[in-house]
């Protein structure tokens, strides 16, 4: 199973409606040591992406996975505020021009090229590193997990639940980090015990990421040969 632009925006829509699920939660978590307005804030970036992608100029399916992924990005950081808006936005800009435009599809390997070089992006801009509890621990075990699956042979779908359980483990393991980054850095040692809210929602996209492939992989198992 490839990446090609069905998925990519399957996947788009499965992350915006686990932000509508989780909006609550996530700025609940954001409500103890940041602005509070971290699912609000992806819930209007989502809910502008599906705008996007429901409308008259969504981008055509010939341009490929790369340029729905990078309208997806663009979208995002000119509709959401705060941090998260310019964060997810450069990671999905970033993933999609590693994705030529053009480009039909891209192999499990190939994409998981392209979400390392979210992780760049995330990166340069934070100027964030793994252990600063920020969504840089969610996105670092979930790449590493993926590429170690698909290294070890595995496909599409069993790299993505890969990663989708790596994003979790680092969710979690941010609750006793203390942060080093961001608003909830200003809160010193108040900042731990508390799970980041970038890195939980960094674990809903890569469990959307999961349950996307594992639908498609069902699909394509009860067609018939």
């Amino acid at each position: 199973m490839d990446v090609d632009t069905r998925l990519a925006e399957d996947w788009v829509r499965a992350i915006a409606a686990a932000v509508e699920r989780e909006h609550e939660r996530l700025t609940e978590l954001d409500s103890a040591i940041g602005d509070g307005d971290h699912g609000s804030n992806l819930r209007r970036g989502f809910t502008a992406v599906l705008a996007v992608l429901d409308g008259p100029d969504a981008p055509a399916p010939d341009g490929g996975p790369g340029a729905l992924l990078t309208r997806t990005g663009t979208t995002l950081i000119s509709k959401v505020g705060g941090a998260s808006g310019p964060l997810y936005g450069k990671a999905f800009r970033a993933i999609g021009a590693a994705l030529p435009p053009g480009q039909p599809s891209a192999d499990a390997a190939g994409f998981g090229e392209a979400l390392a070089a979210g992780l760049r992006a995330v990166r340069d801009l934070g100027r964030a590193e793994h252990g600063d509890k920020t969504l840089v621990d969610a996105w670092t075990p979930a790449l590493d997990a993926y590429r170690a699956a698909v290294v070890a042979g595995a496909g599409l779908p069993e790299a993505a639940a890969a990663a989708a359980g790596g994003a979790e483990r680092g969710a979690r393991d941010t609750e006793p980090l203390l942060a080093r980054k961001g608003r909830a850095s200003y809160l010193g040692p108040r900042s731990v015990g508390h799970r980041d809210p970038g890195a939980a929602s960094t674990a809903l996209l890569f469990r959307a990421l999961a349950e996307t492939t594992a639908a498609r992989a069902a699909e394509e198992h009860g067609k018939p040969a």
